[in-house]
């Protein structure tokens, strides 16, 4: 019965904070993360203001704690693809598309998080530049070992540079999907994720 109980505060505990990040995320992506006051987080996430403290000891940690979540969930996505296509026999190259479509879905599923992600990619001197490296990080490196294999097991060239080439298809799923979401809504997430499979097959020269 302790144990069940401990669960179940555990489980409550996650439930809060998920919907502190999501009244975070949206605020912030509305006005900034100065304008944004931990009353406003608290007010959009239904809790009492000390609930927020309960849970994070300032908005700073609060934000903090939010890009891990954020990123986190999307190197989940991003590994799950790879090991989906691999346990069903696919290329490594098939489980770099599969990465990029599931990258795809989670910028329509999140785009408030990703806009605010990228958003402080570029920024400096914040107080979770560190953290936001080190998650940056954890999703590329998912990447770069799926093309390790592929450059280990022939499927792509030995010439390439690894860290580089992880980063730009990490970036190019970013951008390309921040695009779609502000300028062209009336693709679908299958048009675009041929368009940038194309992009990974090279099959964008002309003959």
């Amino acid at each position: 019965m302790r144990i069940d109980a401990m669960d179940t505060q555990s489980t409550r505990r996650q439930a809060t904070r998920t919907k502190l990040y999501e009244a975070a995320v949206t605020l912030i992506a509305e006005q900034g993360f100065s304008a944004t006051t931990v009353d406003e987080i608290a007010e959009r996430a239904g809790v009492a203001k000390g609930t927020v403290y309960y849970n994070f000891r300032s908005k700073t940690e609060l934000f903090e704690e939010l890009l891990r979540h954020g990123v986190g969930l999307l190197t989940a996505s991003l590994r799950d693809a790879a090991d989906e296509t691999a346990a069903r026999g696919g290329t490594r190259v098939e489980a770099l598309d599969a990465m990029i479509r599931a990258g795809l879905v989670f910028i329509d599923r999140y785009p408030a998080f990703t806009q605010l992600y990228v958003a402080e990619l570029w920024r400096t001197n914040r107080a979770w530049q560190s953290t936001l490296l080190v998650v940056r990080q954890e999703a590329v490196a998912v990447v770069e070992t799926v093309l390790r294999d592929a450059v280990a097991g022939g499927e792509l060239s030995e010439d390439i540079d690894i860290p580089l080439t992880a980063a730009a298809l990490v970036g190019m799923v970013l951008v390309a999907a921040l695009d779609w979401q502000a300028f062209q809504r009336e693709r679908s997430i299958d048009d675009v994720h041929a368009a940038l499979s194309r992009l990974l097959h090279g099959r964008v020269s002309g003959r």
